[in-house]
């Protein structure tokens, strides 16, 4: 690093040019030389894997009023502008040569996007100091995982990545021709509350050639936090060109007979019980969020990318979360964002216990029935409010499978999302092809408030990938068929959907899901019997009943058995046929695509002729 621009620096604190020059990586030179010298910091600041430089991030967070200390020691509360709860789709592009277009994604030409995006970053860190991060996404020797480096001149950003991913410095130091992606983030100019002001010049652009996100005026974690899903969107680019799976999933172990563990991975869109589905108490944590998927020997293996948690924290409580509760009244480190505080206590909707009437949130400050500028009441937290804590809080963490440098074996995947009227709770695909293609493929789930625009509306999902997707969706469904094809044993595919409805009360209870866990887990070993259906396994009432007693100590009726596991058949029909416009509409959309879906309605209409619109597992076993 001698001769890089960084070293005629001379307000450049000297020890922080010396950390930098323990990397010779011509690359990273590069890399933190351009943006030096395009966003003009005051000063720089090199974060390593020492714990006084993950206190100092800590400190100047709160220094600088990005982050305030709560009452519970080691917790913290942020707030974002009003208007920057979410993710940006409209100004969120990915990059491409010549202005390709891809289905579902906002696009723009490189060299013009590259251009907009820079010249709004020029100079915008004048009188500030910039922050640079080395992380590994997922185990740090692991052959799964990717190394990052992180540019910001948000502390509380900085201090989220290292709650979330391990640092990793050091490897940096000793590997000089290591591979990286590449993050570089601006919070812009800030008012009074220190929230980003410019958001009409908020931007969140991709350079896949580049393996490069550009992030500006900003501070919502969902577009700042280079690691997260700025990264997700890169290493999908980088799965479809290497033939594995970079997955919008959770990784956990689900006990079953005998000691047995048996890792299940699960793709729901935000706010779908994602990850209260993986923190059930009487199972296995080992992450929430995202998962590499790769090919090892012919066997499915996954890492978890991260090592905290960044979850919703609305509806959070003590009787439907217990793990998170523990924590998030625990006194480990934790920052709560855009939360009600009250008297150095956070709160947030949902949360089962009385919510002060007054106090300060992302709003400023707040008492009940206030109303923002388009006359809409204001609610104590936002309904995206989130907790970010380490995975190390929780009890239920599996320890030796989070830090496995060759991943754990997957042995099945789940697929959900917010869909009252259609799928059963649980049920299994007849096989890869067609779970892939009418379950992961096909998700439709009602919006949240994960991102900007309306909720409740439902929309089309597929893999829960759909507001991260970088590249063509249709080769994205070819190569996940491709990989599975070359595995000696696939994952079983189940579908989940715990917000089934009927006369508007739901059928379910928030626990259940418990239940679902151990009979995929049982299924998957061959344990249990189904109903087969044409859209699947279905449970028999016979193995649900003792379940639902030992695992949830409650009773489970006929009757409920019933109202939730009867095919909706038109509804179900319906569905296929939406699912097939939408992918007639992608030329790259792989055969088999077409074929599954063609083949369930066939079935469908089949059943259809015989029972009506609607038929109960009773029915389909005395026939």
């Amino acid at each position: 690093m001698k001769n890089s621009i960084l070293s005629n620096r001379d307000t450049f604190p000297l020890s922080e040019l010396k950390k930098i020059e323990l990397i010779d990586n011509k690359e990273l030179v590069d890399f933190i030389t351009r943006y030096v010298e395009l966003m003009e910091p005051n000063s720089v600041f090199v974060v390593t894997d020492a714990e006084e430089d993950r206190e100092y991030i800590r400190n100047k967070s709160l220094d600088n009023g990005e982050e305030t200390r709560l009452k519970r020691a080691n917790h913290t509360y942020h707030f974002d502008n009003y208007y920057d709860q979410a993710r940006d789709k409209e100004n969120t592009k990915v990059l491409t040569k010549e202005g390709q277009k891809l289905p579902f994604i906002n696009t723009v030409e490189r060299e013009s996007g590259l251009k907009e995006v820079e010249g709004l970053m020029k100079g915008i860190m004048r009188g500030r100091t910039m922050l640079i991060g080395f992380f590994s996404l997922g185990p740090k020797e692991s052959p799964f995982s990717s190394k990052a480096v992180q540019i910001t001149d948000s502390y509380y950003v900085m201090h989220s990545d290292m709650m979330l991913y391990r640092t990793d410095f050091d490897y940096f130091a000793h590997h000089p021709e290591t591979d990286f992606l590449k993050f570089v983030h601006s919070q812009g100019e800030v008012d009074s509350r220190k929230v980003s002001k410019n958001l009409k010049e908020r931007r969140v652009f991709f350079d896949l050639e580049g393996n490069k996100t550009l992030s500006i005026n900003t501070q919502y974690a969902g577009n700042t936090v280079g690691l997260k899903k700025l990264a997700f969107r890169i290493t999908i680019a980088r799965a479809l060109k290497e033939g594995w799976l970079s997955e919008h999933m959770f990784l956990m172990g689900v006990n079953g007979k005998d000691h047995r563990v048996t890792y299940l991975t699960g793709a729901f869109p935000s706010a779908c019980g994602k990850t209260s589905t993986c923190m059930v108490p009487s199972e296995r944590i080992v992450g929430d969020d995202l998962t590499f998927i790769k090919d090892k020997e012919g066997v499915a293996r996954g890492i978890n990318v991260e090592n905290g948690v960044f979850g919703i924290i609305d509806g959070v409580n003590e009787a439907d979360d217990s793990t998170i509760w523990k924590v998030l009244f625990s006194e480990d480190e934790a920052i709560f964002s855009n939360v009600l505080v009250n008297d150095g206590n956070p709160y947030w909707n949902g949360m089962g216990i009385p919510i002060p009437e007054s106090g300060e949130n992302h709003s400023g400050d707040w008492k009940r029935a206030n109303k923002d500028a388009a006359g809409k009441e204001i609610t104590p937290s936002h309904k995206n409010a989130r907790f970010t804590v380490q995975l190390s809080s929780f009890s239920g963490l599996d320890r030796a499978a989070l830090d496995n440098k060759d991943g754990v074996p997957i042995e099945g995947m789940i697929y959900g999302g917010r869909d009252s009227d259609t799928w059963p709770p649980v049920i299994q695909s007849l096989s890869w092809n067609h779970g892939v293609i009418n379950k992961g493929a096909s998700i439709e789930s009602e919006t949240t408030a994960a991102a900007l625009g309306k909720t409740g509306v439902r929309t089309f999902n597929a893999m829960s990938i759909m507001e991260f997707l970088s590249v063509d969706l249709g080769k994205y469904l070819e190569n996940y068929l491709r990989f599975g094809a070359k595995l000696k044993k696939k994952p079983v595919i189940f579908a989940v959907n715990y917000f089934l409805k009927e006369d508007g009360e739901f059928l379910n209870d928030k626990v259940d899901k418990a239940v679902w866990l151990r009979w995929m887990e049982k299924r998957i070993h061959e344990e249990v019997g189904a109903i087969l259906t044409p859209i699947g396994f279905i449970p028999k009432f016979e193995d649900l009943m003792p379940l639902f007693r030992s695992v949830l100590q409650k009773d489970y009726t006929k009757e409920q058995y019933d109202s939730q596991f009867k095919i909706r058949i038109s509804k179900l029909i319906e569905k296929d046929l939406r699912i097939k416009e939408v992918y007639e509409g992608i030329k790259t959309t792989p055969s088999e695509v077409q074929e599954e879906l063609e083949e369930e309605i066939s079935r469908l209409r089949e059943m259809q002729k015989r029972f009506g619109d609607e038929v109960s597992p009773s029915a389909i076993l005395s026939n």
